[in-house]
């Protein structure tokens, strides 16, 4: 149901573009806009990764600087049957992580030094298998061509606003209906491109969260690391984020607002909706605890904030 969902609205995001094209230039402008969607989408498809990645001043880890973080996203893989990952960290105390890359055997995923201080290893797992799945379903590639295609309605929308509509019959007269037309480039398209976009980012983060619980094997995990990322973000702003807001929905919370219902304006669920449906999954599995853990022997050694002190899962190593 989730994939026809997102199917459905990216068919529709591709219709949208070719109708603002033809409102501008007639069946000429939606030949031209399809073009410009496609150009846009094959460069993201072989750099989105490597730009956002040096967006955000990623760095890579392996087994030697980052053991703990390398074992969990190493063992998850493996688990979900996916190639190892390239790993990153970003130097950013607000606790966040995203997945980026064209497929799963050129995928990475970024966790921030605040995630990696605050989170247990099972709630670092959860995170991590939910990260895993977005590369799994090819969802980093989803959100890649939509946000291609937002942007070029964008554009497009700033075209009409420069230029005006030209939208001509078969005899090449100018239609009457141009200036409506110039409104619709200009305002509707891009507006409803953008409400497009979060529904299939919320469409998409709901599946990683299900897809992320089978593979940690316990939800339970990651409905508690969702909330103290959301109680992080709240606290601590992420600035690079706040720079490039187009970038929000990477995420596995958004890192410009800890908060915000899940309604058609919010590029994530409300995080209170995705822990319920992780706490039901987890009562389907029959798991009522959050202890029991294969990397039972890692140990914290960085000192938590306060706010992220209460309700951490218990397990051996605690």
């Amino acid at each position: 149901m989730n994939f026809m969902r997102t199917a459905m609205l990216l068919a529709f995001m591709t219709a949208l573009l070719m109708g603002v094209g033809y409102l501008i230039g007639g069946s000429n402008g939606a030949v031209i806009a399809f073009l410009i969607s496609a150009g846009m989408n094959l460069f993201s498809y072989w750099n989105s990764d490597k730009m956002v990645l040096s967006m955000y001043g990623a760095r890579q880890v392996d087994e030697r600087s980052s053991p703990q973080y390398y074992r969990i996203v190493s063992d998850l893989a493996r688990k979900a049957g996916l190639p190892q990952p390239k790993v990153f960290v970003i130097d950013d105390a607000q606790p966040n992580a995203f997945a980026t890359g064209r497929n799963p055997e050129h995928a990475s995923v970024a966790a921030t030094a605040g995630l990696l201080n605050a989170l247990s290893p099972e709630e670092l797992a959860g995170v991590m298998a939910h990260e895993l799945s977005h590369v799994q379903n090819h969802d980093t590639l989803t959100m890649t061509i939509t946000a291609s295609i937002a942007g070029a309605i964008s554009m497009l929308g700033n075209f009409a606003l420069f230029f005006g509509s030209s939208n001509r019959d078969s005899n090449g007269n100018s239609n009457s209906s141009g200036i409506i037309g110039t409104i619709i480039a200009m305002f509707v398209a891009p507006f409803a491109a953008m409400l497009v976009q979060m529904a299939i980012s919320r469409t998409r983060e709901y599946a990683a969260d299900k897809r992320g619980g089978q593979i940690c094997g316990n939800p339970l995990w990651l409905a508690s690391a969702l909330n103290k990322i959301a109680r992080g973000v709240e606290t601590i702003p992420n600035e690079e984020a706040e720079h490039n807001p187009a970038t929000a929905h990477l995420f596995i919370i958004n890192p410009l607002n800890g908060s915000g219902a899940d309604n058609l304006f919010s590029t994530h669920p409300s995080t209170e909706n995705r822990i319920a449906a992780l706490r039901k999954q987890a009562e389907e599995m029959n798991i009522t605890t959050t202890s029991g853990s294969p990397w039972e022997n890692m140990r914290r050694t960085v000192e938590r904030p306060s706010w992220m002190r209460n309700n951490t899962p218990k397990g051996p190593w605690s």
